[in-house]
């Protein structure tokens, strides 16, 4: 099988991280392709950045599909949004026939298979909120005992993950101890490598959002299900639209 993971951000380090983190937990039959787009932020911090990312994802996604990459033999069994709530996940969805699964939705189903409550630590206390959305919109806010941030942005985390573990570990602890956290959440792609640290600190399960969405889209794909055609996520109106894909309109694609 082949997995599609897009990294909503313009990072090319952090879309090889991503990448790696993927790679290290997928079955030996399967494929990791990562992508990121072909415009945005370097990394999003922010409301703009999320909804600016959305319309990048967008974009590749339209070029990929005009391209001809999701049929014949080629084509990817699943799509991962490697961003933490951000934006763009329904309107892929809309886009595509496949599974698209979101991590941080992916990592909080898992956390709540092993743990009755879960803590998210993510990145900027600005994230709080956006996060906090996207668990009441999947229906799995009822189990999150808090989100937490570590006080470091996403391009800190990228830039130095073995000097951003302290922060990452400290948020942890209080959400173990002050909050009642049994599990923890990685809020950030970037995060992947401190699940570890976290687990032989502090005795407490941590997921990462990317290993467990990569885990859930091969189920999803063994079990031969994809996302409801029926539904919301059924095909759009298919409104003219001007300028569109707009990197393929701006000469942008790579």
């Amino acid at each position: 099988m082949r997995l599609l993971v897009l990294n909503p951000n313009t990072s090319e380090s952090m879309t090889a991280e991503i990448a790696a983190a993927a790679a290290a937990v997928a079955a030996e039959e399967t494929e990791i392709v990562a992508r990121n787009p072909h415009f945005g932020a370097t990394a999003i911090d922010s409301a703009a950045e999320s909804y600016l990312s959305a319309v990048g994802v967008m974009d590749l996604v339209a070029t990929m599909l005009a391209a001809g990459e999701f049929d014949g033999e080629s084509k990817y069994d699943a799509v991962i949004l490697a961003g933490f709530g951000e934006h763009g996940k329904d309107a892929l969805q809309e886009m595509l026939a496949v599974p698209v699964l979101d991590i941080a939705e992916s990592a909080a189903h898992v956390a709540h298979l092993i743990g009755r409550r879960f803590s998210v630590v993510t990145t900027l206390a600005r994230s709080i909120a956006p996060i906090e959305d996207r668990l009441m919109l999947a229906g799995l806010d009822a189990h999150c005992a808090s989100v937490r941030a570590c006080g470091l942005g996403t391009a800190e985390v990228d830039a130095d993950p073995a000097g951003a573990v302290a922060a990452i570990v400290d948020a942890a602890a209080k959400a173990v101890t002050e909050d009642g956290a049994d599990v923890i959440c990685l809020g950030c792609a970037g995060m992947a490598g401190v699940a570890a640290a976290i687990t032989a600190k502090l005795g407490v399960p941590a997921v990462d959002g990317v290993a467990a969405a990569v885990a859930l889209a091969q189920a999803l794909i063994q079990l031969g299900l994809s996302t409801s055609k029926t539904g919301p996520y059924g095909p759009g109106p298919d409104n003219p639209r001007s300028h569109w894909p707009l990197s393929t309109a701006l000469g942008l694609e790579m």
